[in-house]
């Protein structure tokens, strides 16, 4: 699953990205320092898996992981090829949701390419350039659509319907995700790979003074504002401390964080929206060597679940024995929650839950 990281030039993207990540992409104080996008895996931090591995001390503890992307920032007109605006639309195009960093700090020695901090000015720049971009793809794709409707099939007309009501919304300066589809309408919205369809968590970059009472800040609080009647979430980091932290080790991390006065990284609080927010969930499988975090979609099956651990597993699935996280922990053991009744065999209807722990069979 990938979180494409978007925003105006110099709000802060690629110094949240090299937290997030270590990458250690380039951060000038100019304009479109980003050009091609950079890429970085991130474990997903789960205390669950602290506690597996203090429990069993197997050899390896294998966090789940998250891909991150570094998108070229954006300006006006991005949507008629302004700046790198094309590539940037191209790139957030095959990323499965967005994390979208709005400036909340003043700073001269940092220039703002509108010439002032107004972070709902900022996002609504952002989201006319991708409602354009949506607009342009799907007026053609209704001019195709209609074309076909001269065969007669009664299916064209649903789609011109549904085509009709999203272009209504983009118009309106509002995302295509603002639309409520049934499931039929929403299988026709994924085939149109529209930019505004995809998810959005906003993350607000604030000065190091606000970070300890974002409520404080008036820019935080627009935003807050904004993301509410659009249903999103807000995010409260500071791009700056969070580079600080991220060349710290755990304990320094642990220290910094309370004289902050802060229970958990920024950054860990953004890894765990952006996987809320594509609604996954994680499942834990174990041995001797190793305990594993898996990534799934809310809502995956058994058998598919299985291979995600190895084709194999799911092509030649049996069942599943699962057991809850919180009750092998209440055991403290495999073999005690064994014996009390509580590993359960699952076959290919069972829908997985986040903690469950499995052990796949299967004959290939």
């Amino acid at each position: 699953m990938k979180l494409g990281i978007v925003g105006l030039p110099n709000a802060g993207k690629s110094t949240v990205f090299n937290a997030l990540t270590n990458a250690h992409a380039e951060c000038a104080k100019y304009p479109f320092s980003t050009i091609e996008p950079n890429v970085g895996a991130v474990p997903v931090p789960d205390e669950r898996m602290e506690t597996l591995g203090r429990m069993f001390n197997p050899g390896k503890v294998t966090p789940t992981t998250i891909e991150f992307v570094d998108i070229a920032g954006l300006v006006k007109g991005a949507s008629r090829g302004e700046g790198l605006g094309n590539k940037f639309l191209s790139h957030i195009r095959e990323v499965d949701a967005v994390i979208h960093v709005v400036r909340c700090f003043e700073d001269s020695s940092i220039p703002h390419v509108e010439g002032s901090i107004d972070p709902v000015r900022d996002i609504e720049i952002v989201n006319l350039e991708l409602a354009f971009a949506d607009l342009e793809s799907l007026e053609r794709k209704i001019e195709r659509t209609q074309k076909m409707l001269k065969s007669g099939d009664k299916k064209y007309k649903i789609e011109i319907d549904l085509y009709e009501r999203i272009k209504a919304i983009l118009e309106k300066g509002l995302p295509a995700r603002s639309l409520k589809p049934d499931e039929e309408e929403k299988l026709l919205m994924d085939q149109l790979f529209l930019l505004t369809s995809k998810p959005v968590l906003y993350a607000a970059n604030l000065s190091e003074n606000d970070l300890a009472d974002p409520m404080g800040s008036q820019f935080f609080v627009k935003i807050r504002e904004f993301a509410a009647r659009e249903g999103s979430e807000v995010i409260a980091i500071s791009a700056k401390i969070e580079e600080e932290i991220a060349r710290l080790n755990d304990s320094e991390k642990d220290e910094f964080l309370s004289v902050l006065g802060i229970k958990e990284s920024g950054l860990n609080r953004l890894i765990k929206a952006g996987y809320r927010l594509l609604d996954l969930v994680s499942f834990f499988t174990m041995n001797q060597k190793e305990i594993r975090a898996w990534t799934i979609t809310r809502g995956t099956k058994a058998p598919q679940a299985a291979g995600k651990v190895h084709s194999d597993f799911e092509r030649g699935f049996i069942r599943a024995e699962i057991i809850p996280y919180e009750q092998l922990v209440a055991c403290g053991s495999y073999a005690a929650a064994k014996e009390k009744g509580l590993v359960r065999l699952e076959g290919r209807d069972y829908v997985m839950q986040d903690g469950d722990i499995a052990l796949f069979r299967f004959n290939v």
